[in-house]
């Protein structure tokens, strides 16, 4: 999707409701003929006389046709979220009435609007910021309390005000010693080096600080991949029927009845865990159950949680000790889960309380302290920096710009010790200003915009 300046004066029209038959419908209209074009096919108040943020009942007429009653809601630029003229006509929930209606402002000289258009108005009209503007799209889609609560603060301006302010301090700094070139004879220096340097160590500070978030915040985003993983028949699959609630995936007596992976998500105090019940690790023959093995074994090399599952009453320490020490090389978080406590061996349970004392003993099949369980993995996924409020980068291309200005920086920092020209120091400067501006939008380009924009919902 692009975005030029001869349709900056479009008047776009959508369905901004989900598509399908509902109670209601509501159409958006954006632009400068918003209000007038609607006016022409609405039959009750004057529309172009009324005051914003009205609502007004009436009918939409196709010449003396009536196609709908409607409620009319009225945002004259520029307080609206696009900071133009926006029209909001709620209809009847019909698809027949929904394209009957923007059927006829397309006759009337609207256009169909592009995917996210709505928000890329907002976002050149000054009504916020790139990453803001990203932060919507990420609010839509939420799916957990923590998810939504990312999206929400990035959408009020946190992560943005953090970046803004890195910028500005930066900024000062570079026009200082961009002044100093034009007085390079008279060797005058407008910028303390010593003082570029305290700024650029702390804001060093700050950006790794913002890029060691970004795991907590793609986990936050994007759910936490959590593999089931122990020897065929540990429970693995009741396990997984348990935690969903659901008899999602087979269980049998059968050794080695999961020959692929089954996934699926659970919401944990707010955080969805993304559960993939693996095939069983053992030595096998059997052509497709090893396929299966050898995909876990892939799998548990890329989760971010593994629940080491071992069976209470067919499990003896020595196989037990040689599983974590194979778990500890993966280099992955685990947990050592007993299952099938109902019918534990006294004995067993005793030494591994001795040797692990990190163990958790739980029954799948009995659903027995399974929210001891649930706990255990969210302390794994430390919320306490979520929690506190501070900014979490949730973003890959945010994640990628702020590692561009890291080195960035480094170069500056790196230019100080060798105390090389103000050209060249002012130079990595000003490229530590540009991936910074990436963020927030002051510096784009039509193909980053059209990027962003086009994965945003038609209506938004």
């Amino acid at each position: 999707m692009s975005f030029n300046l001869s349709e900056k004066n479009d008047t776009i029209v959508a369905l901004a409701t989900p598509q399908g038959v509902g109670a209601i419908a509501v159409i958006r209209l954006s632009g400068p003929e918003a209000i007038s074009l609607c006016n022409s096919v609405f039959k009750g108040k004057n529309l172009e006389t009324q005051d914003s943020h009205t609502i007004h009942f009436g009918t939409i007429r196709d010449g003396e046709k009536i196609i709908d009653e409607v409620l009319v809601s009225l945002f004259i630029a520029p307080k609206s979220f696009t900071k133009e003229n926006v029209v909001e006509i709620s209809t009847h929930g019909s698809s027949y009435i929904v394209n009957q209606v923007i059927k006829l402002f397309i006759r009337k000289g609207a256009r169909p609007a592009k995917p996210g258009e709505f928000t890329q108005r907002a976002f050149i009209n000054g009504q916020f910021d790139l990453a803001q503007a990203e932060a919507v799209a990420d609010l839509i889609h939420s799916d957990s309390e923590a998810s939504h609560q990312a999206a929400l603060n990035q959408m009020r301006g946190g992560f943005s005000g953090e970046i803004q302010q890195l910028r500005e301090k930066l900024i000062h700094f570079a026009s200082m010693i961009e002044l100093e070139l034009d007085f390079v004879e008279e060797d005058v220096e407008f910028a303390s080096r010593d003082d570029l340097r305290v700024l650029i160590e702390k804001l060093l500070r700050v950006i790794e600080q913002l890029i060691a978030s970004f795991d907590l915040g793609n986990v936050i985003k994007n759910g936490v991949p959590t593999v089931i993983a122990g020897k065929p028949n540990a429970g693995k699959s009741t396990l997984l029927n348990a935690l969903l609630n659901e008899e999602k995936a087979i269980v049998s007596e059968i050794a080695g009845t999961t020959r692929d992976f089954i996934e699926d998500e659970i919401n944990i105090g707010g955080v969805i865990f993304r559960f993939i019940d693996t095939a069983g690790l053992r030595e096998t023959t059997d052509t497709i159950e090893a396929i299966g093995v050898s995909r876990t074994q892939e799998k548990m090399k890329t989760a971010s949680l593994i629940l080491y599952l071992f069976d209470l009453t067919d499990t003896d320490m020595v196989e037990i000790n040689r599983d974590v020490n194979k778990l500890e090389n993966l280099g992955v978080p685990f947990l050592k889960v007993g299952n099938k406590i109902d019918k534990a061996n006294a004995q067993l349970i005793s030494d591994l309380k001795e040797k692990h004392p990190d163990s958790l003993f739980i029954s799948a099949g009995q659903k027995e302290n399974l929210d001891d369980l649930k706990n255990k993995i969210l302390e794994l996924v430390n919320l306490d920096k979520f929690k506190t409020g501070n900014t979490i980068v949730t973003n890959i291309r945010h994640y990628d710009s702020l590692v561009k200005t890291r080195q960035s920086l480094l170069d500056v920092l790196n230019g100080l010790d060798i105390e090389i020209t103000n050209d060249f120091l002012a130079m990595d400067i000003r490229r530590s200003l540009h991936y910074l501006g990436e963020i927030t939008g002051e510096i784009t380009t039509d193909d980053l915009l059209a990027n962003i924009f086009s994965k945003f919902c038609i209506g938004k």
